[in-house]
């Protein structure tokens, strides 16, 4: 089984909330037991960005975790994530979802998944439920 991994897993892992830290730290290990950990080529940036991390960091922790990245994201994802982000931004400004907007690269993750995973895990079970249904979802 092929389980990509969501941005906020990875930072939760990195938390200094030890529920957090656990609960992701066992999501991964199940996943991982499962089969193989791949993060989609944003995943990889969004960590990239947080503060304080590195490159050489986030190699590192590739290395050490076995999460592999993918640099791939053919047109087919690309035209997947624009197509559910315009639904899921029709369905904001109609039915009026509250919390956060979402941005683009939650899209590129969730197709990018859908087309080449089995599961994604994430923390963010709703929004991907919602724009890629046929998408299996765990959530921590």
């Amino acid at each position: 089984m092929i389980t990509a991994v969501d941005t906020n897993v990875i930072v939760a892992l990195w938390s200094r909330d030890p529920t957090m830290n656990s609960q992701a730290q066992a999501a991964l290990e199940i996943a991982s037991s499962n089969g193989a950990l791949i993060m989609p080529a944003p995943v990889f940036a969004e960590l990239l960005a947080c503060p304080g991390r590195s490159l050489a960091f986030l190699d590192e922790f590739c290395n050490d975790t076995g999460v592999k990245a993918d640099w791939e994201l053919p047109r087919e994802i690309w035209i997947a994530a624009g197509h559910a982000f315009q639904k899921y931004a029709a369905r904001r400004k109609t039915q009026r979802i509250p919390g956060p907007r979402r941005i683009l690269a939650d899209f590129l993750i969730g197709a990018y998944a859908a087309a080449n995973a089995d599961q994604l895990l994430t923390l963010d079970e709703g929004i991907y439920r919602a724009a890629f249904p046929d998408l299996r979802i765990q959530s921590l």
